[in-house]
């Protein structure tokens, strides 16, 4: 039996417009057709969340630095709350700190990109997002997982 698909919604956190903007073209290049909404900063991030903007199930995918609230706060924001500890997040950074790759991994990240690959690098990680959502059970609707 083949197993059902939801439509994973990418929830992009990205500061950047350029940035924002060569993801969801790599996105529409590869022809992938999933929903795409951005957040511009963490405390945005949250608010959407919290009022079920973001369509379920989905991906995060993370800057680290921006302003109001970076990335590894709202890690750390997600994780403490019930009804979001189960987020799959996918870093974005520019970071080469390894204080940085300690935090995400402490939050529990997905894994991590690093932006300054990007251009045909990208389309590695638009294929492994493509190809994780195909094959791993994400939770959906009011479903949670506490972390």
């Amino acid at each position: 039996m083949e197993k059902e698909i939801n439509p994973v919604t990418v929830f992009l956190v990205e500061d950047d417009d350029v940035d924002a903007e060569t993801i969801i073209r790599s996105f529409e290049t590869n022809r992938i057709a999933n929903s795409v909404i951005r957040a511009v900063d963490g405390v945005q991030a949250l608010e959407m969340l919290r009022a079920g903007e973001v369509s379920r199930p989905f991906i995060m995918l993370l800057d680290l630095k921006m302003p109001r609230m970076g990335g590894i706060e709202l890690m750390k924001e997600l994780r403490a709350d019930e009804n979001l500890a189960s987020t799959v997040v996918f870093v974005l950074t520019t970071s080469k700190d390894e204080a940085d790759l300690a935090s995400i991994f402490k939050y529990r990240a997905a894994g991590y990109y690093n932006k300054a690959e990007a251009g045909e690098g990208f389309i590695d990680i638009v294929n492994v997002l493509e190809s994780y959502w195909k094959i791993v059970h994400l939770p959906s609707g009011r479903a949670r997982m506490k972390g």
